[in-house]
């Protein structure tokens, strides 16, 4: 009987260690969901605050303001175009109108 009431006494011992420990566990797990939600929080304002600078960065009046003080770029003038075309060597021995191909 005296083992028998050993063997429960045990039994309710490891038990009640294992439920203080369940307890303990999930605490510091909330506390890390609690800590990990309020940094998504925090890094989804940031995401949109920079979604905002970004959209405020690419207005069209300032990619032109850019382009003309910075790169010193000007606007397009059929006076200042100039055209490149590519020039194909001919082969010897080819007539000049069938342009260097065979």
């Amino acid at each position: 009987m005296i083992r028998l009431n050993l063997v429960l006494l045990m039994a309710v011992l490891a038990s009640a260690f294992y439920l203080v420990h369940t307890q303990y566990e999930s605490r510091r797990l909330y506390t890390a969901l609690d800590r990990a939600q309020a940094q998504s929080r925090k890094i989804d304002a940031e995401h949109e605050q920079l979604q905002v600078q970004k959209q405020a960065q690419a207005t069209s009046a300032r990619v032109q303001l850019i382009a003309t003080r910075r790169l010193q770029m000007r606007p397009v003038n059929p006076a200042i175009t100039e055209y490149v075309t590519l020039y194909a060597p001919q082969a010897p021995g080819l007539a000049p109108d069938q342009g260097g191909r065979p």
